[in-house]
């Protein structure tokens, strides 16, 4: 009997300790391992952060018959766009989460998204998974999260239009890091495929990226403060091409999948 309950306190420790969640491994930039360590309880209890707009969307009413609703869907970029500024009198609804990669993003598509029934998404996402916020994470699989958002919008007649992956800088101390940790050969390549895809698969493409970059061919140094997330001037840079890229996707007729 006394084998037995030392070998059940054995277990019972072992899965205790199995349980606990442990640090994710290092990334080689300071920066990124302390945000990735403190997100730590996100990723193990509420992984796409449903719970950050479960109560906002539950107090939206419904778009009305002639509503243009746009819904913003995005990470901190789009966090931190104040959409009542840029588009003043605009239906549009900010879902963006700071830090949050295309693989989070999908898990609240249908609560963030689907749900509000917008007519148009705009979804601006892909520098956080270059980074590797949730984990290392391929190209490939990127492209595919993107596919099924856009596929996921389709059946339920939103349409989509994606945004291109921003440019980023390394002009200031604070910059570094975020630009080192983004290679712009990887923000190419994705755009490239997401103007692919938009063109092959009834989406609007949004180039942000050509409007912000410099002779250097970089995020231009008055744009963002910290060479990654656009400030005042960034955001009067994308408000006009977002308007002109929602009106594309507006005129357009709604995608049919069985076509």
């Amino acid at each position: 009997m006394r084998v037995f309950t030392l070998l059940l306190l054995s277990l019972t420790a072992i899965a205790q300790e199995a349980a606990q969640p442990t640090a994710p491994p290092a990334t080689g930039f300071p920066g990124l391992d302390h945000y990735r360590a403190s997100r730590i309880a996100i990723y193990t209890d509420d992984y796409g952060q449903l719970a950050r707009y479960r109560d906002a969307n539950a107090s939206l009413t419904p778009p009305a018959p002639e509503e243009n609703r746009v819904v913003f869907f995005g990470d901190s970029i789009t966090d931190i766009w104040h959409l009542d500024q840029s588009f003043p009198g605009k239906p549009y609804i900010n879902r963006g989460i700071g830090g949050q990669t295309t693989s989070q993003m999908l898990v609240r598509f249908r609560q963030d998204v689907i749900d509000l029934q917008p007519k148009v998404v705009v979804i601006l996402a892909g520098t956080n998974d270059i980074a590797g916020n949730s984990g290392k994470i391929s190209d490939e699989d990127i492209e595919r999260n993107f596919a099924t958002m856009a596929e996921l919008a389709h059946v339920h007649h939103i349409r989509v239009v994606f945004a291109s992956i921003l440019p980023v800088s390394n002009y200031t101390p604070k910059s570094q890091e975020f630009f080192n940790s983004r290679p712009m050969s990887r923000i190419v390549d994705l755009n490239d495929w997401l103007k692919g895809y938009c063109a092959a698969g009834g989406c609007v493409y949004l180039d942000y990226f050509h409007s912000m970059l410099d002779d250097k061919g970089m995020l231009k140094r008055d744009l963002a403060d910290d060479g990654l997330h656009p400030n005042q001037a960034g955001f009067a840079v994308m408000a006009p091409l977002a308007q002109k890229a929602i009106r594309a996707a507006l005129a357009e007729t709604p995608f049919n999948p069985e076509n």
